[in-house]
């Protein structure tokens, strides 16, 4: 789904007063990280992630985790990154037209 840079303002607000939901700690990105994020875009459509690492390192964490989900980066800052996909059966989260 691509989404217009209003929709990523718009999402990028209701992201900001979020916690973050799954941590990606010293051992990096392992399936079961996946599955939890996998689980979590489910259920809340906008997650946030915290990615411990490096900055190349999170980078690349970023790329893979949204190229394995399909989900959408919204805003990426320090070591918070902020994905969102549309659950199509039961969609929780009112998107401004473009």
């Amino acid at each position: 789904m691509k989404l217009s840079e209003s929709q990523k303002r718009h999402l990028r607000g209701l992201g900001h007063h979020l916690k973050p939901v799954v941590w990606v700690g010293q051992h990096g990105l392992k399936d079961s990280v996946i599955a939890e994020i996998e689980q979590a875009l489910d259920s809340h459509e906008l997650i946030k992630v915290k990615i411990a690492a490096d900055r190349e390192t999170r980078v690349a964490i970023g790329e893979d985790i949204c190229e394995k989900t399909h989900a959408e980066p919204i805003h990426s800052i320090g070591q918070m990154l902020i994905l969102f996909r549309r659950n199509a059966e039961k969609p929780k989260v009112a998107l401004p037209s473009s």
